[in-house]
């Protein structure tokens, strides 16, 4: 597959499977970009960059150092009964914290190695919903962690809870991580993303410091 031109730059072709993830050139950066939303997981093996924002959800940023393989997912709520037949990359089952750990790990051994290779950051779970009467991002939290405990994956590197919405820069070529506190100006826009999207979930079927990790 070729790559695909925009504002003339070409962006590398994604892997298949993940062609309704959007891209864009950041010129900022200077680099592809991969714009994940709530409920998407996107993996790549070239020199792009993976964003997000996060307040209540948790993003996993897993890579293969062995095979220069990483990815990242956006979930919402810990986790879901489903069959393995659910297991997709379209947001639905990926929305929930077990298949969406579930989806990005398969993918990225997909393309060789094995758990113990992964190399594991995670970041999010703010309590950011306090009308809420439970505390989402620490489920979440506490979900992810017990999850990669009883995988025997490791984490190497965390910025998780605390009361603030994070926007989250991931290289998966390099592992490396950006991770910006963002203010309260930034907070509104987000509690009412997050609260929709909770909303959704339960009735559909289906700017501050830098931290580098």
């Amino acid at each position: 597959m070729t790559g695909v031109a925009q504002n003339n730059r070409i962006l590398p072709p994604p892997m298949a499977g993940f062609e309704s993830v959007k891209r864009y050139w950041d010129n900022a950066m200077a680099i592809s970009t991969a714009k994940l939303m709530p409920g998407e997981v996107y993996v790549s093996g070239e020199d792009e960059m993976i964003m997000t924002v996060l307040g209540s959800c948790v993003s996993a940023c897993i890579r293969n150092p062995r095979t220069n393989i990483g990815g990242m997912n956006h979930f919402m709520l810990p986790q879901m009964g489903a069959s393995a037949s659910m297991l997709t990359l379209d947001g639905t089952a990926a929305r929930y914290g077990n298949w969406a750990m579930e989806v990005l790990i398969n993918e990225i051994l997909n393309y060789g190695g094995s758990k113990r290779d992964l190399e594991v950051k995670l970041f999010g779970g703010g309590k950011v919903l306090d009308n809420m009467t439970m505390d989402i991002g620490k489920r979440n939290i506490d979900f992810v962690f017990s999850f990669l405990d009883k995988e025997g994956i490791n984490v190497v590197a965390h910025d998780v809870g605390d009361r603030f919405p994070r926007k989250l820069l991931y290289f998966p070529n390099t592992g490396k991580v950006r991770v910006r506190k963002l203010q309260s100006t930034n907070q509104a826009t987000i509690v009412r993303r997050e609260a929709a999207y909770l909303n959704d979930i339960k009735t559909s079927p289906r700017d501050g410091d830098i931290d580098l990790f």
